[in-house]
């Protein structure tokens, strides 16, 4: 199962992302989740690089036993 958790309040937006859907789909939930995730983050760092005196986004790839995506 794919868990999507998000904190909105006092300015601040968290949105954590975890798990696989583990279905016979072949995969196409949790790739739509990844793609949409993937987008976002991509986005964000657009904005970044447009105006870095107002936007920082820091990406940190971190490893686990799970098998990994690779980036969009």
């Amino acid at each position: 199962m794919i868990e999507i958790r998000a904190r909105l309040g006092d300015g601040r937006t968290s949105i954590e992302v975890d798990g696989h859907e583990g279905h016979v789909e072949s995969g196409r939930v949790c790739a739509a989740v990844t793609a949409i995730t993937h987008t976002a983050l991509l986005g964000l760092q657009a904005v970044a690089e447009q105006h870095p005196d107002l936007v920082s986004v820091e990406i940190t790839l971190e490893h686990s036993d799970e098998p990994q995506h690779p980036p969009a």
